[in-house]
């Protein structure tokens, strides 16, 4: 019965899952140590790949959220405690978010895992590391769960376990959430920055039909789905999709040591992104749901050296995964 137990109790402001939320993105900053590499991927367009070695033998991959980057504060400051703590780190842009557009009309859903299985093998390819974990926050914290089961019997021997952080396991529910008035702010952040990237695709692909007056009015992760993820990625309906691409019904087939840590009081996440039952009928799928922390915050105090208690605890999952 893999629940893990947490005693993560920050300071008075930060008990505010709004406060402790937009924190780390507005405050929390870090210099990084990147060494970029662009793959080609099989359809001809290409992944931004930045790497911080530390000569291991062992490697993280870490995929971003939604609208995120190789440079958003969670990804910088756990890859360089991974670095710290001696394991090589690889951040993975999704399509269209290394600072530079992707040469297709299509980018990155929820679901799409493709790009995290080319990843994978890339490293295996052509590279000699002996173990790889991968670790994801919110959107790619649902594509690490979902490509561990959705590719459990075929994972590469290196691949040792997973790390998923603010998770909407279950896109259905959860996308109703998104919607309430809590979280407002959110969306219109989300829906501004990809609105500009819908305009700069459909300068870019005359073919491709996009309803600009719908576009500007759009304030739902639906009405985005409507013009661009449900035709482009070829679902029947944003229910499709959500369906489709949630990671939940993936947790029971995954098949190496994992964890999950939602916060409680994640205003982006619903009851059913919870999964107290599937971590109580596995052996390797653990859960932590710690009272506080927000949306990927977990920010304990104003003094910068108490703030990794999030990176901490994934490191630690990882240390214990690479030496069991």
């Amino acid at each position: 019965m893999p629940i893990l137990k947490t005693n993560f109790t920050p300071t008075l402001p930060f008990r505010n899952a709004h406060f402790n939320t937009m924190y780390r993105p507005l405050f929390m900053k870090e210099p990084n140590n990147y060494n970029r590499k662009r793959i080609t991927t099989w359809d001809n367009d290409f992944l931004d790949l930045d790497f911080s070695f530390t000569n291991s033998e062992s490697i993280v991959l870490l995929i971003h959220g939604l609208e995120g980057s190789s440079e958003s504060h969670y990804m910088v400051s756990t890859a360089n405690l991974l670095n710290k703590n001696g394991f090589d780190a690889v951040c993975l842009n999704l399509r269209g978010c290394s600072g530079e557009d992707n040469l297709l009309l299509q980018t990155y859903h929820s679901g799409k895992t493709d790009d995290v299985k080319f990843t994978v093998d890339y490293l295996v390819e052509n590279y000699n590391y002996k173990q790889i974990v991968v670790v994801g926050f919110s959107l790619g914290g649902n594509m690490t769960l979902k490509y561990l089961g959705e590719f459990a019997k075929t994972l590469p021997k290196e691949i040792k376990g997973g790390v998923a952080v603010s998770v909407p396991i279950d896109i259905t529910t959860a996308q109703v959430e998104m919607n309430k008035l809590k979280n407002k702010l959110y969306m219109q952040e989300f829906m501004r920055t990809m609105k500009i990237k819908l305009l700069e695709k459909a300068e870019k692909f005359p073919d491709y039909t996009l309803d600009k007056k719908l576009l500007y009015k759009a304030t739902k992760f639906r009405h985005i789905e409507k013009q661009f993820t449900v035709p482009v990625f070829g679902f029947k309906n944003s229910e499709d999709y959500w369906e489709k691409a949630s990671c939940k019904p993936y947790i029971p087939k995954i098949n190496v040591p994992s964890l999950l840590i939602n916060a409680k009081d994640d205003s982006f996440l619903s009851k059913e992104c919870y999964p107290f039952e599937e971590a109580e009928n596995s052996t390797l799928f653990h859960f932590m749901q710690p009272k506080y922390g927000g949306h990927v915050g977990f920010i304990n105090s104003f003094k910068a050296q108490e703030n990794y208690w999030l990176e901490n605890k994934i490191v630690s999952f990882v240390k214990d995964k690479l030496t069991t």
